[in-house]
């Protein structure tokens, strides 16, 4: 989708860095990203990735830098901030001894949506998901796949302006790591700005507008993929991925595209 660059972003960074004694986990990350856009967020292990993204969403204070979220600067206006986002962790953890609607319920009080608002939404994304019949048993029964999806209905449930995503289809079958794509598509056409951090490659290049590469801590190329190729010869975003990273990712690559 077009998105309109005379908007105000709804995810920036500025000048972010996080430093552990002498050692800079990241150095200096400046991004925007816009109501509507998928942006991901890419870069080998240890490259930052994860850094950034728990200084974005309020989880771990920068060193130095400002990180805002609708315009909230997350350190100075946390509260403001944080309810304007939604985050899915690669490995969320959920309430065990809850089951699906007993969570929504949960997660719809601390983002004070109302009760008939909440269990309308809830119960949308409890079908959207297959999890209709299983919403009253609990958390802990569920697979890997399941509690995805519940945590996707939690995040969700308020509506967020920004939403946060760390490797959304990890451990999902093809079916239901298509059904996540459609929505965050449909999201985004809402005007979510969608920040996704992945290592499957071929998924950023099919459903990002702009994608951000990280290495050791700096970002060292940033744009839409016809921007990427501008000046190389590479024409998929693998290959450009390993141009820029000097390949030191490949066969752990190479098998998540298998």
């Amino acid at each position: 989708m077009e998105i309109q660059q005379h908007t105000a972003p709804v995810i920036e960074a500025i000048d972010l860095q996080k430093q552990y004694g002498e050692t800079f986990a990241v150095k200096g990350v400046n991004l925007q990203v816009r109501p509507g856009e998928i942006f991901g967020f890419l870069g080998p292990n240890g490259a930052g990735k994860t850094t950034t993204i728990k200084m974005l969403i309020g989880l771990l204070r920068p060193t130095a830098g400002i990180a805002r979220i609708g315009g909230h600067d997350m350190q100075r206006e946390p509260i403001a901030a944080k309810q304007l986002l939604g985050f899915v962790p690669d490995q969320p953890y959920l309430p065990e001894k809850l089951s699906a609607r007993e969570y929504i319920s949960f997660i719809a009080g601390l983002y004070q949506v109302d009760r008939a608002t909440a269990q309308r939404r809830g119960e949308e994304f409890l079908k959207l998901f297959g999890l209709e019949a299983r919403g009253d048993e609990l958390i802990g029964s569920y697979s890997h796949g399941m509690r995805q999806k519940t945590a996707l209905t939690g995040a969700l449930l308020h509506n967020p302006r920004a939403f946060f995503l760390d490797e959304p289809t990890v451990g999902l079958d093809p079916r239901s790591a298509r059904l996540i794509k459609d929505i965050l598509r449909e999201i985004a056409e809402r005007d979510t700005a969608v920040f996704m951090s992945t290592h499957i490659l071929e998924i950023a290049e099919r459903m990002c507008d702009r994608v951000a590469i990280i290495s050791g801590g700096q970002i060292i190329a940033i744009g839409t993929m016809d921007e990427l190729r501008a000046g190389r010869t590479s024409e998929s975003l693998e290959d450009i991925f390993l141009e820029l990273t000097g390949g030191s990712e490949e066969a752990e690559i190479a098998d998540a595209l298998v």
